[in-house]
């Protein structure tokens, strides 16, 4: 597995982490934990080095289990993790007042079983607390060795730059894949003037660019999907043509659309580290194959081709989410 510097902060990670999200919370019922902690190892003996999780995926219970199917190896793997919701529940709101974030900081430790957190990361920018404060709360942090790196996910180019400011952000953490390019807008070029890595998440359209999914999928309740309007039949139909133009290419290359859609992200910068998730050993392994592809330059022409004539249908959050992005 190839390493990847995220930005100027010297943080290096491997070239694909991986999203623990889906192992409990967001997709479904919860993987066995037993199964998923052997998920979680395969993934760092194939050469992962960067798992990303969050005290709201469970809540706490996706902490736990990264503590433990990590320990073994934890030394030679850099664990992200955030803060930022209230009491850990996404449904109570943000909270990023400094006690929080230090309690978040404190109860982490102990379920990561570790003694610092590598990547911490504010999970939304909260409004009701200024970036200055939230930049220096982590700022003391990392002075106590309790934290390493300071992160964000899915701010805006206004609170990159005033955290910026207090406590240099080693990443940003957006969505970012073939399905959602608005980060190259104004946020990628802001990150490169700033030297501040990129990780991408639901690098894989949360799964639509495997080409897994159509419009007789059907999402339980506890799918998160199951509410996202670009999952809707009629979007997923509209947006078939994209699936299409990847399969296409993938099959030309003897590779799959999932692995062209991560090559293709790994392409944009270097100092962008993809974060796919998965439940399958044999998907994470699929997966993994990507770092070792190379589009070539017609590839990857090809592809913008199929971009500028295809208009992707569906907002990627319902309206409630929407204003927790981009601030």
């Amino acid at each position: 597995m190839k390493k990847r510097l995220l930005g100027q902060s010297g943080l290096e990670v491997s070239a694909l982490g991986l999203g623990c999200m889906g192992l409990s919370y967001g997709y479904g019922p919860a993987t066995e934990r037993n199964e998923a902690i052997a998920l979680l190892r395969s993934a760092y003996e194939q050469g992962v080095t960067f798992f990303d999780t969050a005290e709201a995926y469970g809540p706490f219970r996706n902490e736990d289990l990264l503590g433990e199917a990590l320990a073994p190896f934890r030394r030679n793997v850099v664990i992200a993790t955030k803060f930022g919701f209230r009491n850990g529940d996404v449904s109570q709101g943000v909270d990023s007042h400094p006690a929080r974030i230090r309690q978040v900081a404190e109860e982490a430790l102990k379920r990561l079983r570790s003694d610092t957190i590598d990547l911490f990361y504010q999970h939304r920018v909260d409004p009701d607390v200024p970036m200055e404060e939230v930049a220096g709360a982590v700022k003391e942090l990392i002075w106590e060795g309790k934290v390493r790196h300071f992160g964000l996910s899915e701010a805006g180019a206004a609170s990159i730059r005033k955290a910026h400011a207090v406590q240099p952000v080693t990443a940003l953490q957006s969505e970012y894949s073939l399905w959602w390019r608005e980060p190259e807008k104004e946020i990628l070029p802001l990150l490169e003037e700033l030297g501040i890595g990129f990780v991408p998440f639901s690098p894989l359209g949360k799964g639509f660019l495997t080409g897994a999914i159509t419009s007789e999928t059907v999402f339980g309740k506890d799918d998160f999907r199951s509410i996202v309007p670009r999952f809707a039949a009629e979007a997923v139909s509209a947006n078939q043509a994209l699936v299409e133009a990847l399969k296409a290419l993938a099959n030309e290359l003897e590779v799959t659309p999932a692995q062209i859609a991560l090559a293709w992200l790994l392409s944009r910068k270097p100092w962008i580290a993809p974060i796919p998730g998965t439940t399958r050993q044999a998907r994470l392994t699929e997966n993994l194959g990507a770092a070792t592809l190379e589009l070539s330059a017609e590839a990857l022409a090809r592809i913008e081709a199929a971009l500028e004539r295809i208009d992707i249908v569906g907002e990627r959050y319902p309206a409630h989410l929407r204003d927790r992005t981009g601030r």
